[in-house]
């Protein structure tokens, strides 16, 4: 028997979660068995419970957009039994074992940090294609992001410093930038007009904006002319309204980004590629993110709640098996 859990509505998500005991299923060629290690609770998982994300599952279904976990029974000759896997398509990891198509996986180095590999698939891919896929950065180039303190927040961080590229952060919190100091950040700063006006001769030509509302019209006022500003985000709920100076007399260009989408678009190779150098950042102790908590499985309510919750200090995971 192996526990899950299950989506069976769209609402709020300690009221429509349940979890579910299942007899194991069969494998037929092609597929594998994976026992879960480890999965995060990611905003994007609420906003699919809540049936307000980008995609809608048919009902019901096993919640949990990204994880990490080993093989246990392989009926795919390119997958051995004890590799380390992380689930690059939706597959639902909010389970004991996970049973899924080898094309949804990708094998990742076994000595990847476990909680690290099961925030993998996200906010490092993300991160990393913002930075390199959407347009040329020389060394030593300004970017500026808010919501910095964010899984992806704290990624553009880890990765611009790799990269050689400076990165201005803005945070809701005063107490947030201490940490963002620690983390490498080059210059962090309130998210308000007053440090907008600080970092004028920065020039940043990339934006990131998590958080929508007026926060996202101040990266636009700080970029320089014909910056690129990229939504992925949207925290506060309120949308973008641009004012016409931004787009006639700087020439901002605006531009949407989500991985799912760019998984679909690019080629095996380059997301293969891309992942095995997050993982080797993430071995490496070059690259992490931040751990609230965590909660097993059976705690998954709790687990909910928490995530859900203001003043956190990183992702909330779920614990499976280990």
């Amino acid at each position: 028997m192996s526990t899950s859990a299950i989506l069976s509505a769209f609402g709020h998500p300690e009221g429509v979660i349940e979890l579910t005991q299942s007899h194991n299923q069969l494998l037929v060629e092609g597929e594998v068995r994976v026992k879960m290690i480890a999965a995060p609770i990611n905003p994007a998982d609420i906003n699919l419970i809540q049936g307000v994300y980008g995609i809608r599952p048919s009902l019901p279904a096993t919640a949990g957009i990204e994880g990490f976990g080993k093989i246990i029974e392989s009926r795919a000759s390119e997958f051995d039994v004890g590799s380390r896997v992380i689930f690059t398509k939706q597959v639902g990891t909010w389970a004991e074992e996970v049973v899924a198509p080898s094309s949804s996986l990708l094998q990742i180095p076994a000595e990847t940090p476990p909680q690290q590999a099961a925030m993998l698939k996200v906010n490092p891919l993300t991160a990393w294609c913002m930075l390199t896929q959407l347009m040329e950065l020389e060394k030593g180039a300004w970017v500026i992001q808010n919501g910095a303190n964010s899984g992806v927040g704290c990624c553009v961080i880890q990765i611009a410093n790799l990269l050689g590229i400076k990165t201005i952060n803005l945070v809701r919190r005063e107490e947030l930038i201490s940490d963002l100091n620690e983390l490498g950040g080059s210059i962090n700063l309130l998210d308000n007009q007053e440090s907008i006006e600080l970092i004028r001769d920065k020039k940043p030509s990339l934006a990131f904006n998590a958080v929508g509302g007026d926060s996202a019209l101040r990266l636009m006022d700080a970029l320089d002319n014909n910056g690129l500003h990229v939504t992925y985000g949207a925290m506060s709920r309120r949308s973008l309204k641009v004012p016409n100076k931004f787009l006639i007399f700087k020439g901002v260009r605006l531009h949407g980004f989500w991985m799912t989408e760019w998984l679909k678009q690019n080629s095996q190779a380059l997301m293969e590629s891309a992942y095995l150098q997050l993982a080797r950042w993430m071995t490496q102790g070059q690259l992490a993110q931040p751990v609230d908590s965590t909660y097993d499985l059976t705690d998954i309510k709790a687990a909910l709640t928490r995530a859900q919750e203001s003043k956190r200090n990183g992702k909330v995971l779920l614990l499976m098996n280990e």
